[in-house]
């Protein structure tokens, strides 16, 4: 008969996120929000976002015990006056003269890399798992160094150290964010990164040109049929309407393809990466995203958008955080109650509100 050492602890069990929202229920409160606000002209837009927040959260579920968020509306509302602030200068620096131009151009220089780490920092510090809080600590010269270093070498080097930027980013962030008193570590290579950026431009340049001799030939056709033109005459109306259907076809079949088939090869191969190179002290993580799966859900979610003129987006969104969610496992090393909880420093929302206002998004 096997003895088995009882002086050796069992390793805990892999833990699966589980997502269980439902689309009927976020609808509820999805509806109310868009109500508000347009009723108020987007200033209820700040409790609309934290109601979303709180809602997928609470949802989101680690070894039987939910995500909170406890953002507050006012903190965040005032953080998108300034970034709106910010969005208005950069617009309209240059139109009313090139030193105001240049001038808002070094003050988002040098405000930017700080608001985008304060973004970091207001939305760790608002989330919390079993009451404990995460944090980040990443200094302002890492910001400066990572943003704004980071994003004109690409620019300068016609984006061929994008990845590198990538890496470094996602280095930066989540080296410097903690759970408690423990830390999070990232150590994927900058190859890693270099090989998906490279597989995916080349596979974007073959179905680029597949679909541009599919439209030329439709082109072709479609020119085929058109009566001749005599010179002189006047643009035919009824022709330039005829050729509405061909521009669509051309949306449909070329661009589309293209942008969703981007968005599912870089979201699922770069978080797959990200995530399972990520640690949490001992713990560590795995990430299975399928490319062909995350495309068949962000081509269906748009359908069914389109088709019921925005009222499925409830759906749409509960269903895309359901198979993410549900496409990380955690692998402790020790039960998770063990963490012990530090002391939290409050951070203002100023800077996650002026990255959302400039459409950047550093949760990539």
């Amino acid at each position: 008969m096997v003895e088995f050492d009882q002086t050796q602890p069992l390793r805990p069990e892999p833990e699966v996120v589980r997502f269980h929202g439902s689309g009927s229920e976020y609808f509820q409160i999805w509806i109310v929000n868009l109500l508000l606000s347009i009723l108020t002209l987007g200033i209820y837009s700040a409790w609309a976002k934290v109601r979303r927040l709180q809602y997928f959260y609470r949802c989101t579920e680690l070894a039987g015990a939910s995500f909170e968020y406890h953002g507050k509306p006012l903190t965040i509302l005032k953080g998108r006056i300034v970034g709106l602030l910010l969005l208005l200068l950069y617009r309209f620096g240059f139109k009313i003269s090139t030193a105001v131009g240049v001038l808002s151009l070094l003050l988002l220089a040098a405000l930017l890399p700080i608001l985008l780490r304060n973004s970091l920092r207001f939305r760790l510090y608002n989330s919390s798992y079993r009451g404990l809080r995460f944090r980040f600590t990443g200094s302002a010269a890492g910001a400066y160094g990572v943003f704004l270093g980071g994003a004109v070498g690409s620019v300068l080097s016609l984006y061929l150290l994008l990845p590198l930027f990538h890496k470094l980013l996602k280095e930066y962030q989540h080296d410097n964010s903690w759970y408690g008193r423990t830390r999070f570590n990232f150590n994927a290579s900058v190859g890693q990164f270099y090989s998906i950026y490279g597989r995916g431009v080349l596979m974007f340049l073959g179905l680029l040109v597949l679909l541009l001799l599919l439209a030329g030939g439709a082109a072709f056709m479609f020119h085929g049929l058109m009566p001749p033109r005599v010179a002189g005459a006047k643009p035919d109306l009824h022709a330039m309407l005829a050729m509405l259907p061909f521009l669509m076809f051309l949306t449909f079949v070329v661009y589309l393809p293209v942008v969703f088939f981007l968005a599912a090869y870089f979201g699922a191969r770069l978080q797959s990466l990200i995530w399972t190179h990520t640690r949490l002290g001992e713990h560590r993580f795995e990430y299975c995203l399928s490319a062909r799966r995350l495309l068949w859900i962000y081509v269906s979610n748009f359908v069914g958008v389109v088709l019921s003129l925005g009222f499925y987006s409830p759906w749409a969104m509960v269903r895309l955080a359901r198979y993410r969610a549900e496409s990380m496992t955690l692998i402790p090393a020790t039960p998770l109650a063990g963490i012990v909880a530090d002391e939290q420093e409050q951070v203002g929302a100023i800077g996650e509100e002026t990255a959302s206002v400039f459409d950047i998004d550093i949760s990539f």
